[in-house]
């Protein structure tokens, strides 16, 4: 089973390798799609609201 810390040096390690064999622009863009992928999968999961979440950067407020 896989926790948070062994998921994280997994990250650490994939994007310090693409730094030090492709880059820094490639590490950046590595480091993005990883967000964008964690953000979709949240989406997926049903653990991220993407309509509270573009109100918030539209300034609106929720009442929940």
């Amino acid at each position: 089973m896989t926790t948070a810390t062994r998921t994280g040096m997994l990250v650490g390690a994939v994007l310090a390798l693409t730094w030090m064999i492709l880059g820094f622009w490639a590490f950046l863009f590595v480091g993005l799609a990883m967000l964008v992928g964690a953000l979709v999968g949240r989406v997926i999961d049903g653990r991220l609201d993407l309509t509270s979440l573009i109100g918030a950067f539209q300034g609106k407020r929720s009442s929940s």
